[in-house]
């Protein structure tokens, strides 16, 4: 299955052809990107609330769609590389995913080049030439795989807003084409704040920064 096949639904309705205010969750990515912030796999208290996030969506959906003359609808798409093995794992994860409204586009990891990138960049620009764009959202770490392509549909109009953290994210946060967020900064999305350390605001005995992966990957 690619992203071309979902989610779209049989019959026809107003959600079919509405334009969407789309959410695409790199997962991989954003898991990277938490365990760097807090060394090590998150405990329930820091992993991200998946249902605040998606009432936070709504209510930006519902602010676009004041503001348009069009119908209006919201899509989130949660892309994940599944490692063979894992299945078991992670399918109560991704359940939970779909039961909360969320699609899920799963891929195996076969390889290092087994991401999901490319899968999300086509879902945009799926949704961009069918059921046009109102908005998108796109939650990466770091993003930089979709810094060009976000800069060019924010030049065309589209509203573009990049969630993630704002340790890795540098260029969204200083950019000024697009929206930058902060993950912790959406409402509920964790239970408890996160550990972070900032290098702009260093404890007077200085602080470890742990490293993103293993050195051993660099034999990989």
């Amino acid at each position: 299955m690619t992203p071309a096949d979902f989610p779209d639904r049989p019959g026809a309705s107003a959600a079919d052809t509405a334009s969407r205010v789309l959410l695409v969750w790199d997962a991989p990515n954003m898991d990277m990107g938490l365990g760097g912030i807090l060394g090590g796999r998150p405990t329930a208290a820091h992993r991200p609330r998946f249902d605040a996030l998606g009432r936070w969506l709504l209510s930006r959906t519902a602010d676009i769609s004041a503001t348009s003359d069009e119908p209006v609808e919201p899509e989130a798409t949660v892309f994940t590389n599944i490692v063979p093995g894992s299945a078991e794992v992670v399918r109560p994860w991704v359940d939970a995913l779909r039961n909360v409204g969320y699609a899920v586009f799963a891929k195996p990891k076969l390889s290092e080049d087994s991401d999901v990138d490319q899968d999300m960049l086509d879902h945009i620009e799926l949704r961009r030439h069918t059921t046009g764009l109102a908005g998108v959202f796109v939650a990466s770490a770091d993003g930089q795989a979709f810094r060009e392509p976000l800069l060019e549909l924010a030049r065309e109009g589209v509203p573009v807003t990049v969630i993630g953290f704002r340790e890795h994210a540098s260029w969204a946060a200083t950019a000024t084409e697009i929206e930058f967020i902060d993950l912790e900064d959406i409402p509920a999305v964790f239970r408890e704040p996160l550990p972070r350390i900032s290098l702009d605001s260093l404890p007077d005995d200085g602080a470890w920064l742990t490293p993103f992966r293993s050195l051993t990957t660099l034999l990989k």
